[in-house]
């Protein structure tokens, strides 16, 4: 009947206008309401559990998060999904945020690609993607109301630059503002950001949607950029009446509205999901999840080895973060029966709660003495990594702390199995032989679990996040959460790595770290020019040889250090992530890498000037495996100041 979005606004009375753009219906023009589904809906309809997207970020690897978020879209076009809520694109400020399994990683530049990459798989499914919670959603305590505090360039160097290349790159159907404020406005009501910076410098042409609980003044609220905000419809026809609301905003915010639900609708109708394909990449996912962080020859176990399995986690492993619970969950138990393991099991300690059974305590320890290797499955209980609720510390029930240090006692081929969604403290580390945290890596974990410790696979995760040795070193140790009012960003530029490297501060893991059972050359580093213009470009190459037996996969990160000497206000930052790859090599393979900078790579915001510049001088481009596992260092000149 109606061939435009522009003829369906006009067909539209204003009640029905503020209607849609609130959350209501339109049946006579055929218009349903606006919905987004969550990210793990489909699970309760029989869908597929994939990796959180803390499991997720450790594959380093756009192309897997590409594949999920496909998967993710289809299940979730099946179910008649109009939008798709995607994870977190904020950063991991620190280890005890409520929202840890649902977001990346500490750094803007491993966040912005796979979210951008996860983004794209979505909607080349048909379903809209919707990126959120922009910005600076860090916590949940009192998140929808705390002003948080940032200064400008940590804004812009490290808060918003995932936001800006998921939209760019990943080209969202929606991005969701957030409740509270960013320095004492509210986020809802911020027409810079949602405006200016969304809209204008970013480019983005979707609908902005405000999360439930943010909308004060759903007038503003409009008139800053937003076009769906959950509020009474009356109070928008009532500020449109009064002139308050120039009626031109609401036909804005009802065009971007229509917009999103035809594009919905006229996707194909929804089929049958193939779940058998997608539970078989949910387990792929979760192989490549995985993260040797500690390995003294324990691993990979051999067959016709005597092992003890001990942890409940191995017969109930913590594979999600509370969401519905997936149909059809292996464990690790249940897959080392599969496939003919020499295991014996005994509990040790429970999955949900920190309590220890003397006479369960001492059979474990007895078991693992009498075994060729001990596997102890740990973690979090699902209790203490509630999605409404931070962390209240990093540390492993003691429970499970006290069997792994007495077991690792007596005997030396201790291996530890951890699914968290973030760093724990493990004052056990440098007892026990290996390491390997899952995170919390969906309904295929225990598979993929076995797969890593038996040498069926090879460990290719690296570490999204730093690992400190205890809650104190972290940044923002002082400041999280906040007094209930305000939560200051005193670390500023500071977070993760860029905090620790500053500091000389030893940690217990790096970010970007990774062991594997091949090992890895690296040659021939080099750039294609000594010096780099404004407007100019410079490549970077590296040759990169699997030098084991086994086929793996490398992660090659880049790292951008100002060497410059210049005055930084604000202090340096040592280094920065600005490039990766991730390569797969089958034994005695080598390929070259290729990665192209601007000086956008090499530059920093100047909250002074407003803008993006670089002094001139030296900068270094370092290649490595992790952040303080550096391979090559290669001297790059700068020949201006600004960009």
């Amino acid at each position: 009947m109606y061939a435009t979005v522009q003829e369906l606004v006009d067909a539209l009375t204003p009640e029905e206008k503020a209607g849609l753009c609130t959350g209501a219906a339109v049946p006579r023009l055929g218009l349903p309401a606006l919905r987004v589904n969550g990210l793990h809906s489909q699970e309760s309809a029989g869908g597929v559990c994939f990796p959180s997207a803390c499991a997720a970020a450790a594959s380093f690897d756009p192309e897997a998060a590409r594949r999920m978020g496909a998967a993710l879209g289809r299940e979730a076009r099946c179910c008649g999904a109009q939008l798709l809520d995607v994870p977190d694109v904020n950063l991991k400020r620190g280890p005890l945020s409520g929202r840890s399994a649902d977001t990346w990683a500490e750094d803007p530049c491993l966040t912005g690609a796979l979210a951008a990459a996860f983004l794209q798989g979505v909607q080349s499914a048909g379903v809209g993607g919707c990126a959120g919670r922009l910005a600076v959603v860090n916590q949940e305590t009192d998140r929808r109301t705390l002003n948080r505090r940032v200064d400008e360039r940590t804004l812009q160097e490290l808060y918003l630059p995932a936001f800006e290349t998921a939209v760019r790159d990943g080209q969202p159907r929606a991005v969701v503002c957030s409740a509270g404020q960013l320095n004492g406005t509210r986020i809802c009501e911020d027409t810079a950001l949602l405006t200016d910076t969304l809209r204008g410098a970013w480019g983005f042409a979707g609908a902005v949607l405000a999360e439930p609980g943010a909308v004060q003044d759903p007038a503003r609220t409009l008139a800053a950029g937003v076009d769906f905000a959950p509020a009474d419809a009356g109070r928008l026809v009532d500020a449109v009446q009064s002139g308050a609301l120039d009626e031109s905003v609401l036909n804005r915010a009802a065009s971007n509205i229509i917009r999103t639900l035809l594009a919905a609708s006229t996707q194909p109708s929804p089929a049958d999901c193939d779940c058998t394909a997608d539970r078989s990449l949910a387990v792929e996912l979760a192989k490549q999840s995985g993260v040797l962080l500690r390995n003294l020859g324990a691993l990979p176990l051999h067959k016709g080895q005597k092992v003890a399995y001990i942890g409940a986690f191995a017969a109930h492993p913590r594979y999600s973060a509370g969401h519905p619970r997936a149909p059809q969950v292996t464990s690790a138990i249940d897959a080392a029966v599969l496939h003919g393991r020499k295991i014996h099991y005994i509990e040790g300690f429970p999955a949900d709660r920190d309590q220890r059974d003397e006479a369960e305590f001492l059979r474990a320890v007895a078991a693992a003495e009498a075994a060729d290797a001990a596997v102890i499955f740990a973690g979090l209980p699902e209790c203490a990594e509630l999605a409404a609720a931070d962390r209240r510390h990093m540390r492993l029930p003691e429970c499970q702390n006290n069997l792994i240090a007495r077991v690792a006692a007596v005997q030396k081929n201790t291996v530890v199995v951890l699914h968290t969604s973030g760093p724990v403290e493990c004052p056990w580390a440098d007892d026990v032989s290996s390491v390997l945290c899952m995170y919390l890596a969906g309904e295929g974990l225990g598979e993929a679990t076995d797969a890593l410790l038996w040498g069926n696979a090879d460990p290719c995760g690296r570490l999204p996040e730093t690992w400190p040795l205890r809650l104190e070193d972290t940044p923002c140790y002082l400041d999280f959460p906040g007094d209930g009012v305000t939560a200051d960003y005193r670390e500023g530029v500071y977070v993760g790595y860029r905090w620790y490297d500053a500091r000389k501060m030893p940690v217990r893991w790096p970010f970007g770290h990774g062991l594997s059972y091949t090992g890895y050359v690296y040659r021939g580093a080099a750039l294609d020019a000594d010096t780099l213009t404004p407007g100019g470009t410079v490549t970077a190459r590296v040759t990169v040889k699997n030098s084991g037996a086994m086929r793996g996969a490398e992660v090659v990160q880049l790292y951008v250090a100002d060497a410059t000497g210049a005055p930084v206000p604000g202090g340096r930052v040592p280094q920065a992530l600005r490039r990766f790859a991730k390569i797969d090599l089958q034994p005695g393979e080598e390929q070259e890498i290729v990665f192209m900078l601007t000086p956008q790579d090499i530059s920093r915001y100047s909250p002074e000037l407003h803008a993006w510049c670089a002094a001139p001088g030296r900068y270094e481009i370092r290649i490595g495996h992790s952040s303080r596992d550096i391979r090559a260092v290669l001297a790059l000149q700068y020949a201006d100041a600004k960009i």
